[in-house]
């Protein structure tokens, strides 16, 4: 069926009206969260949130439905997905395990943990919130569901934890390494937890199961063997074409592109193969000859994001929980923060750290903002998760995010600087205290 110009021109209008509508309003509301001391992603997913039927849509004439029409929304949908394939590259781009390096034991021992104890007590809590979840037919098929659960408490934001340790300070010391590395190879745990999740849920036979296995670990193998040396090759410093960063862009956003085409075709998500793509870019060249190509990506990134958190923001309808859906929260917030902070600072204090140490990386730990949201929502686009459980875990996500600033300028920064006042170090560093020593010597 042909669509007729001017059903494509209103359409058009449409879209145009709600992208001026969102960029701002994302952007003014994550300057009131980095004044409120907060991330500034938090602020624009709360404006995502918003927009939504949750609160714009209470107003007279629904104005969400007026700004967001239906047939607008695919449009929006389409920005959104190419916002995540973006941010899913910087993802991967950023991963840096050099800090690994001398305190290896300790990060894997942290990583480990809390995913491995959040992953349990989130499937638990799956087949306990089935009968409010899942249909009676559909609860024959709780595999899925309870493994993609478990992956979604697992998470950690790794943009988003980079964010308040270079807010609070906290990048340079040895706390924030640990975090960072934790939460590096933690995200990279998740997302292959949730590659086996979506292979699960969409094989239909014990065939298409190892088929799609077999293309997975095959296109990991291609990256890592294959695209990576062959981009070095390509953007090696002798080639006269790296002198022109936009060629060097043009590669390198060709590429991530056409790897979130292969998984999408392979039955995977879009954002796997944004991300692998990033992880085997040689990032040292780039760096070096074209250190303006990821800024330019991140840029992009940054301005269709908002269209994302919007996207997010239509699937969630506060409203809608009812009593059940409280307790539900209630439930869901239980277990991950539990099993995140059990997990990580008991592990940090078996190996060595001390009681704040692993208090703190515990609290760290336990933030999932953006990357969270990205899980959410191909576990809603799956169909493992409903409605009023998408919208539990959007409001867990942000609840655990928010926490983690305050808290750790609370357990960690304040009585640091009551030792500071104390022991009259001024005019210089304080000097580390007992409590203060490095986590892993």
């Amino acid at each position: 069926m042909l669509i007729s110009s001017s059903a494509t021109d209103g359409t058009t209008r449409q879209v145009l009206v709600g992208l001026a509508v969102v960029v701002p309003a994302a952007l003014l509301c994550g300057r009131i969260a980095q004044r409120l001391r907060q991330p500034a992603v938090l602020g624009e997913i709360a404006a995502g949130l918003m927009l939504g039927p949750s609160l714009l849509g209470l107003l007279p004439g629904n104005p969400t439905a007026v700004l967001f029409p239906t047939e607008a929304r695919p449009f929006l949908q389409i920005l959104a997905q190419l916002g995540l394939v973006l941010f899913m590259f910087q993802v991967g781009y950023h991963l840096d395990f050099a800090d690994l390096r001398g305190q290896g034991r300790h990060v894997v021992a942290v990583s480990l943990t809390s995913v491995g104890l959040p992953f349990a007590l989130g499937t638990g809590l799956a087949l306990v919130l089935a009968p409010w979840t899942f249909s009676e037919q559909e609860r024959t098929g709780l595999v899925g569901p309870a493994l993609f659960l478990g992956a979604a408490m697992s998470i950690t934001a790794f943009p988003v934890l980079a964010r308040i340790l270079s807010d609070h300070g906290l990048s340079r010391e040895r706390i924030g390494q640990v975090a960072l590395a934790s939460a590096a190879l933690q995200d990279l745990l998740a997302w292959a937890m949730l590659a086996v999740v979506v292979v699960v849920v969409n094989a239909t036979g014990s065939w298409p199961l190892a088929r799609m296995a077999m293309l997975s670990a095959l296109l990991v193998l291609c990256m890592m063997y294959v695209i990576r040396p062959g981009l070095r090759w390509l953007l090696a410093p002798e080639r006269s074409w790296n002198r022109d960063s936009t060629l060097v862009y043009g590669v390198v956003f060709s590429g991530l592109l056409l790897s979130a085409w292969a998984t999408d075709v392979m039955g995977l998500h879009t954002v796997f193969g944004a991300f692998i793509f990033g992880a085997v870019v040689p990032r040292r060249h780039i760096d070096a000859y074209a250190p303006d190509v990821p800024m330019r990506l991140e840029q992009s990134s940054l301005l269709l994001l908002p269209v994302f958190f919007v996207v997010t923001g239509l699937s969630v309808d506060f409203r809608g929980l009812g009593g059940q859906g409280l307790v539900m929260l209630l439930a869901v917030l239980v277990v991950a923060c539990a099993g995140k902070f059990l997990g990580a600072a008991g592990a940090a204090r078996l190996t060595g750290a001390t009681a704040r140490q692993s208090v703190t990386l515990g609290v760290l730990l336990n933030a999932r903002g953006l990357t969270e949201l990205v899980l959410l929502n191909v576990g809603l686009g799956l169909g493992v998760i409903d409605g009023r459980l998408f919208t539990v875990m959007v409001a867990m996500d942000v609840i655990t995010t928010m926490m983690a600033g305050p808290l750790v300028q609370r357990l960690w920064l304040a009585p640091r600087s009551r030792t500071v006042d104390r022991g009259g170090e001024l005019g210089g560093d304080a000097a580390p205290s007992a409590e203060d020593a490095d986590v892993a010597k």
